[in-house]
């Protein structure tokens, strides 16, 4: 049975005339009669009844008419999610995130992708910095939110660059530093530093242990733990001075973070693999884009295993 078939059987079913369906369909009469004859051949019963001046559906015919509607409107549905898919409207795009560093432009970025493409369904999973490349990687994210990691030359992946963020010092309010607007790196050399264990942000590690260095001191490190928000605890608890990234924000009003100087940075980056072969990621990064070339001022195009510093 040819689609076809069922196609010329609907018409006529529609207009109970063959003369108006062969110009409705476009199609010479002879051929049309003849189709459907075919067709009711291959189903074994009459579709029509042609005793009278006009034709009439069997009983038959109008189970057929019924459900060929059912099934040209199921594949007019078909049709349209294909292609749908392919140009990225409809879909899953799998999001991994880094969580507070990531808070102030997220959401934004996805009301907009979810107005653009509101048929695709968005999974958001927040990890860290090193599960989300190897997600990635692997193909269990679309693409992730993160920040350079030591092996991310390595696993081959397209990075976009989305913003630079200073790193505070995280000081308890009555601290004798903490009145200040900003603070030089110089000044902790004599405090007690908390910072991210290494392990979770080589890049941020190295740059602080590198800023140190610059002002002449080797930093006393107290604590290095694996989760950003513990240094804060610690810092309330008034075990030392904690490094952190300036999206941090504290929970309580006995923490405050001040600017350190000279401004050291650590960068978020978008990150993601095969390039065009969904369209649902692809969709998604021109929105990126967007809001990265609207933030700098210029075009923020993508580049592929951009070599960005570790964070």
């Amino acid at each position: 049975m040819e689609l076809r078939h069922l196609r010329y059987f609907h018409a006529v079913a529609e207009e109970l005339s063959f003369s108006k369906a062969a110009r409705r369909i476009r199609i010479a009469q002879p051929a049309l009669s003849r189709a459907v004859q075919e067709l009711e051949a291959e189903v074994g019963a009459p579709l029509l009844d042609r005793s009278r001046r006009s034709i009439r559906l069997t009983p038959g015919g109008a189970v057929l008419l019924r459900e060929t509607g059912l099934l040209f409107g199921r594949l007019e549905e078909t049709i349209r999610r294909v292609r749908g898919a392919a140009a990225g409207e409809v879909g899953e795009l799998r999001l991994g995130y880094i969580g507070p560093p990531t808070r102030s432009f997220m959401s934004p970025i996805l009301r907009t992708y979810q107005k653009r493409c509101p048929h695709v369904s968005i999974i958001l999973e927040e990890r860290t910095p090193e599960r989300v490349w190897e997600m990635v990687s692997k193909g269990r994210l679309s693409v992730g939110f993160t920040r350079p990691v030591l092996a991310h030359e390595a696993l081959g992946l397209h990075s976009l660059l989305l913003k630079n963020e200073s790193l505070c010092a995280a000081l308890p309010t009555e601290h004798p530093l903490g009145n200040r607007h900003e603070i030089a790196w110089s000044d902790l050399a004599n405090e007690l530093i908390i910072m991210l264990a290494r392990r979770e942000g080589a890049g941020s590690y190295d740059t602080i242990l590198a800023a140190c260095a610059a002002a002449g001191f080797t930093p006393k490190i107290a604590h290095t733990p694996s989760v950003i928000g513990t240094i804060l605890r610690y810092v309330e608890a008034g075990f030392g001075v904690g490094i952190v990234p300036e999206s941090i924000e504290p929970e309580t009003p006995e923490v405050r973070l001040v600017p350190l100087t000279p401004r050291e940075t650590i960068p978020i980056v978008m990150v993601w693999s095969r390039e065009g072969d969904d369209p649902a990621v692809t969709a998604f990064r021109e929105v990126v884009e967007e809001w990265v070339s609207n933030q700098s001022g210029s075009g923020g195009r993508p580049v592929a295993k951009t070599a960005v510093r570790r964070a």
